[in-house]
């Protein structure tokens, strides 16, 4: 198996576990009106394929090709846009709406913003 199948496997196991997490552990029901640390949420929801920092820069992350949520691409889009990604998600990256519920999706997208 060469490095890159190895990478994309890891990759795919590392997206699994976290839809599986989320599916078993769901952080807050959708309706309820009480948003989570942005923080510790892209720390146990989004870290693992764009890296605590948001440059992408993991294994899973490079794997995937993610984008460095820094950069002026990520952040010349609106909040709409950034919101839409994550809550109905795209390509690899899953959704989070379900899971995490509106709020929680609208405070990634504040998170996202300082990630500068």
């Amino acid at each position: 198996m060469t490095t890159a199948e190895k990478n994309k496997l890891l990759a795919m196991a590392l997206l699994g576990a976290s839809v599986l997490a989320m599916i078993l552990f769901p952080t807050q029901t959708r309706g309820t009106s009480a948003p989570a640390d942005a923080s510790a949420t892209f720390k146990t929801k989004c870290a693992s394929c764009h890296g605590a920092d948001g440059s992408g820069n993991t294994a899973a992350g490079k794997s995937l090709k993610v984008r460095d949520l820094r950069s002026a691409d990520v952040q010349k889009q609106s909040d709409d846009a950034l919101y839409n990604i994550i809550a109905k998600g795209k390509g690899k990256m899953p959704g989070y709406e379900k899971s995490l519920g509106s709020d929680q999706c609208k405070g990634l997208v504040a998170f996202i913003r300082q990630l500068k």
